[in-house]
């Protein structure tokens, strides 16, 4: 993991299985997501895991320079990120909003 990253974002999602390769390819590191998100200032990068105990139980971490540079993006790009997003509502049962975190640097 990139170590510049300030801010990140999680999501959770519960992947309809038939969409399971599907929603990987467009959420993973490489995805339709993380291409969209590099044509921003501040983005570092994307990670997707999956839970162990359930394969259909998705969350994403979204790493940013700082939140200035991901609510900038938002703002700027607010149509085309909604695009994508209802393109993407069809892979998933449920997606929900972890929160929004802020690194904690050990102290020098």
């Amino acid at each position: 993991m990139n170590p510049d990253w300030q801010y990140a974002i999680a999501w959770e999602f519960h992947v309809k299985p038939e969409f399971q390769p599907q929603f990987e390819h467009v959420y993973g590191s490489r995805g339709d997501w993380a291409q969209f998100f590099r044509t921003a200032n501040g983005y570092i990068g994307t990670e997707l895991i999956r839970d162990q105990s359930n394969p259909y139980r998705y969350v994403t971490i979204d790493l940013w320079r700082s939140r200035q540079d991901y609510e900038a993006f938002r703002r700027y790009d607010a149509e085309e990120y909604h695009r994508i997003d209802q393109r993407c509502a069809q892979m998933t049962e449920a997606e929900q909003a972890l929160g929004t975190f802020e690194r904690v640097l050990p102290p020098d």
